[in-house]
């Protein structure tokens, strides 16, 4: 029975610095949007804030940038180094993220 119990022990421990991790690795993603952007999608004046949009509505206007749909001068480049996973990811980021 101790060793069941050490053995789910270790698997939940294993699980929570896997998603620490997969979540840290989002937010390094996400980084490379705040010079245009903002830090956490809190953009300059001029600039389209990310900061809690519509998580669906931004990973569409990714995945559009990254098929050449929507037209842009730097997005469509951007948004080609990533997965569709990865950009429903950062999608996710800046959704959650207070405006």
């Amino acid at each position: 029975m101790k060793t069941i119990r050490y053995a789910l022990t270790a698997a939940l421990l294993s699980a929570a610095a896997v998603s620490a991790h997969a979540v840290d690795q989002v937010k390094v993603w996400a980084a490379a949007c705040a010079n245009c952007h903002g830090t956490n999608g809190h953009a300059q004046p001029g600039m389209e804030a990310l900061a809690g949009k519509d998580k669906d509505d931004l990973t569409q206007k990714l995945l559009d940038f990254k098929a050449g749909r929507k037209p842009a001068t730097i997005m469509h480049q951007l948004a080609k180094g990533y997965s569709d996973d990865e950009l429903r990811a950062i999608a996710a980021y800046f959704a959650a993220q207070k405006k």
